[in-house]
């Protein structure tokens, strides 16, 4: 009989398993806590379980890790990258980022990504599968095992588009936010969408209170379409009728996004657009001075980043430059992306 892996699986889902295996419905708090609040992937360390118990469980269940295959340190920020191994061989990218008092991990939702936005690398990799709600959650549970600092922020914005992956996405941020589990606070989880528009729809109808990013990185549809394809499906207006709409149902911020590349979407007139989209909006700006990718785009310069930055300091809504961290290790915005044989897929967005 094939072994149930634990790890993905909620505490209600936990209740009927050890009910099944005829124990009491409390044993799976007990191994709730050590999976998710412990980090635990061996059923010997479980050790207020009876000895009998945990060799039921050895027999079967299985608690499946990712396996960590290289780490590597940014000489410039300490930005930590990690690459994980999926139990089928494919790969998967995580970024340790530290900012003052706050650690934050950049977690991946799929391997590979299917959107293929022209100035992110991981869209050249197409898209291999969807990450199962255990592999989203054991990249925080293994980079927290690694890190020195308590890990205080997720962002969902590595590889993969996260509202492709939905389902499995919401399970994954239930189970970092829950409080036996890693306890991470609600707004301290940032989703981050290219603009499926049915998905920002229901995110806010749902009520989560995680927070949300829209990565926008136009002003106009024939620029959006060209660099993000998914912008012919659901163009800048009706995107922006869903984020407004996000905006008035979570009583959030929303979160644009928005990657400067030179004399693509850095001209005066696209700043002053971008003032009239977000123009009496609940939200907040951040500028993305473009990562290097092997594809044709190139980062404007730093006084032509100033420039369109100061035009945008007239809105009312915040606006930061955010300089990405670990560019050198190829761990910023749009860099991450593994070299591994593409498999089966599911596009349909």
């Amino acid at each position: 009989m094939q072994k149930r892996n634990l790890k993905g699986l909620n505490l209600e889902e936990l209740r009927q398993f050890v009910e099944a295996l005829g124990e009491k419905p409390y044993r799976a708090q007990q191994i709730f806590k050590w999976i998710y609040g412990h980090g635990s992937h061996s059923f010997d360390d479980m050790t207020n379980l009876s000895k009998e118990f945990r060799g039921k469980l050895a027999k079967h269940a299985d608690i499946i890790q990712l396996q960590l295959l290289t780490s590597q340190e940014s000489s410039k920020d300490n930005t930590v990258k990690f690459l994980f191994q999926l139990h089928d061989g494919l790969r998967i990218e995580s970024v340790l980022m530290f900012d003052g008092h706050r650690t934050t991990l950049c977690i991946s939702t799929q391997a590979g990504c299917a959107l293929d936005c022209k100035f992110c690398a991981t869209g050249k990799m197409g898209l291999q599968r969807h990450l199962t709600p255990g592999e989203i959650v054991d990249q925080l549970l293994l980079a927290q095992s690694l890190s020195k600092r308590a890990i205080s922020n997720v962002v969902c914005m590595g590889m993969g588009e996260p509202f492709h992956n939905y389902d499995n996405l919401m399970k994954a941020c239930s189970l970092l936010s829950h409080d036996v589990g890693p306890n991470l606070a609600k707004r301290h989880i940032v989703v981050s969408t290219s603009g499926l528009v049915p998905q920002i729809i229901r995110f806010a109808d749902e009520g989560h209170k995680y927070r949300l990013a829209i990565s926008l990185n136009a002003t106009v549809d024939e620029v959006r379409s060209e660099i993000m394809p998914l912008n012919r499906k659901w163009p800048i207006a009706e995107l922006m009728k869903a984020a407004k709409y996000y905006t008035q149902k979570a009583d959030q911020p929303v979160t644009f996004e928005y990657v400067l590349m030179e004399r693509v979407n850095d001209f005066p007139e696209d700043a002053e657009r971008l003032k009239e989209v977000a123009q009496g909006m609940f939200c907040k700006i951040n500028l993305i001075p473009y990562n290097a990718t092997e594809g044709t785009f190139r980062r404007p310069s730093e006084a032509r980043i100033m420039q369109f930055y100061e035009r945008m300091t007239s809105l009312r809504a915040p606006v930061t430059i955010r300089w990405s961290k670990g560019d050198d290790i190829e761990a910023g915005c749009g860099q991450l992306a593994t070299k591994s044989n593409r498999g089966p897929a599911d596009r349909a967005l």
